[in-house]
C-alpha cells in the first residue's frame, strides 16, 4: 500500500496555565521557533479513527511527547510537573485527524468554561504570520484588519469543554455553518482566525464586515480516563466523575485538508508536504 506522510512541525507553544491571567503581560522577551526534533508524521491510515474521545483507536500510532510550560513565561523552571502532553497524528486523504493527551486530575464545572481545560490549535496562514504573539502583527486592537495585517493570519481551533458532554462530537453543525461563521453553540468547539491575541475572531466574522460563506470546519470530542462509565454519557449525568481524580484527558478532533476557505482563514494542509503548528493546553481552577 502507497503510504502518504503529512510531517507536522509542531513548534513551541505548549503551555499549562493554573489559574487566571489578568493580563497580557510577558515575563520577557522570547521567540517561538520550529525545532527540527519536535516533527509529528500523520500517516496515511484510512477508517482507522471515530471521533469520540476515546484513544483506543490510536493505541498503534506512535505518539510525541512535550513539555508544558506558561504561555507568558515558558521557562523551563515553570514546567507543568503534572505530565507531558502526547500528539499523534494521522490522515486519510481526506481530513486530518489529531489525538491529543494530557495527564492531569479531573476537574469540571458545567457552563464555566475559565473553571474547565480547553484546548487550542494554530496554523500560519499568512507568510509574514508567527506562532510567538498570535500572527504577530504590530496593529493594535482598534486598526488590525485584513489589509493592515496582511500576511499575518493565523489559523486557529479552541475547544472549551465547560459545555461539552464527554465522548459527543462538537464543532462544525449544520445549525451554525448554515449561518456562515465558525462558532459552536452547543459545546464551544470554534473555528478561528487571528492576527494577534487582541484581535481573533470566529471564521466569517470581522473588523471589516461579516462575510457569510464561512463554517467551521472542525469536529472534536473529549474523555478522561477516570471515567468509569463507557457506553455514554447525556448532560444530565455532569459532571461525569469526581473532582481530583487522577488520570489523562483526551482530546480528539478532525478537520478537512483542504476547505472552502476563500478569505484566508483557514489554513491547507497537504498530504505531501509540511505544515508547522502550534498546541496549546489550558487548565484553570
Amino acid at each position: 500500500m502507497l503510504r502518504h506522510l503529512l510531517p507536522l512541525l509542531l513548534l513551541l507553544l505548549c503551555s499549562n496555565s493554573i489559574g487566571r491571567v489578568s493580563s497580557h503581560q510577558e515575563s520577557g522577551e522570547w521567540s517561538c521557533d520550529a525545532d527540527s526534533e519536535n516533527q509529528v508524521e500523520a500517516e496515511f491510515r484510512p477508517g482507522l479513527v471515530t471521533v469520540d474521545g476515546h484513544a483506543d483507536d490510536w493505541k498503534d500510532i506512535d505518539g510525541f511527547e512535550f513539555p508544558l510550560r506558561p504561555a507568558l513565561d515558558p521557562d523551563e523552571d515553570h514546567e507543568y510537573k503534572g505530565g507531558k502532553m502526547t500528539v499523534k497524528a494521522l490522515h486519510d486523504g481526506h481530513d486530518a485527524f489529531f489525538m491529543v493527551q494530557v495527564d492531569g486530575d479531573y476537574v469540571y464545572s458545567k457552563g464555566t468554561s475559565n473553571k474547565c481545560p480547553s484546548v487550542a490549535l494554530m496554523f500560519q496562514i499568512g507568510e509574514s504570520a508567527t506562532y510567538h504573539n498570535m500572527g504577530g502583527c504590530s496593529e493594535g486592537r482598534d486598526t488590525c484588519n485584513n489589509k493592515s495585517c496582511k500576511g499575518h493570519e493565523v489559523d486557529m481551533m479552541h475547544f472549551s469543554i465547560g459545555n461539552a458532554i464527554p465522548g459527543r462530537l462538537y464543532g462544525g453543525n449544520p445549525i451554525d455553518n448554515r449561518d456562515g461563521y465558525g462558532g459552536d453553540r452547543f459545546g464551544h468547539l470554534v473555528d478561528l482566525y487571528a492576527w494577534t491575541p487582541h484581535c481573533r475572531y470566529l471564521d466569517g466574522l470581522g473588523p471589516s464586515g461579516n462575510d457569510t460563506s464561512a463554517q467551521n470546519d472542525w469536529k472534536g470530542a473529549w474523555w478522561h480516563s477516570s471515567f468509569t462509565t463507557h457506553s455514554g454519557f447525556i448532560e444530565e449525568d455532569s459532571p461525569y466523575a469526581s473532582d481530583g481524580k487522577k488520570g489523562t484527558y483526551y482530546f480528539e478532533f478532525s478537520r478537512p485538508l483542504r476547505t472552502m476557505d476563500r478569505l484566508q482563514q483557514s489554513g491547507c494542509l497537504s498530504p505531501h508536504g509540511e505544515v508547522s503548528f502550534a498546541l496549546r493546553a489550558l487548565f484553570s481552577c
